[in-house]
């Protein structure tokens, strides 16, 4: 590859036997966990000391969404924490840097079902607060991206909203 090329023109692509060519992108999750009262679990920012952010991180090489989903939670909120995916809410392309030009962000709502949250990973040290819409709004605090969306954040409320609450059992049977 030349390295004059623009770097939209470097989007890695995969080829399907039949001939069909697809683009490729690097993946991450979001992860906002939904708990009593409708607040959302938020973790100071390592990054941005200051902003708060959900779980989140990079999907690795052969997860699906939902595996990447949960392995963030349990490496950023605590292995004892324990939640119950309600649904993809959200997803959108963003460039990450200039290498990474083009990158898929999905969004999965999850509804805590309890455990302690314990940071880890390299969330490690972080404080842990849980806050509502209105809190959120009333207090200014500054998130992270794209939960920093006021109509993103009120999507996911409403998803906790549609799914009846159900024992983790019910949930493992479904997986």
């Amino acid at each position: 590859m030349d390295r004059h090329e623009p770097a939209a023109d470097r989007q890695p692509e995969i080829t399907a036997r039949s001939g069909r060519t697809f683009a490729t992108f690097p993946a991450a999750v979001v992860v906002p966990i939904v708990g009593r009262d409708e607040q959302l679990l938020l973790l100071e920012s390592k990054r941005r000391p200051g902003c708060w952010e959900p779980v989140n991180g990079a999907v690795e090489r052969g997860e699906t969404l939902l595996a990447a989903a949960l392995r963030e939670v349990h490496e950023e909120a605590g292995p004892e924490v324990r939640v119950r995916p309600l649904g993809v809410v959200h997803a959108a392309t963003f460039s990450y840097d200039a290498h990474v030009v083009r990158m898929i962000s999905v969004v999965h709502a999850m509804r805590y079902e309890g455990g302690q949250v314990v940071p880890g990973d390299d969330m490690r040290g972080s404080l842990v607060r849980w806050a509502g819409l209105r809190e959120i709004d009333a207090d200014a605090l500054e998130l992270i991206p794209p939960l920093d969306q006021a109509w993103l954040r009120r999507r996911v409320i409403d998803s906790y909203r549609l799914w009846p609450a159900e024992s983790p059992e019910l949930l493992q049977a479904r997986i």
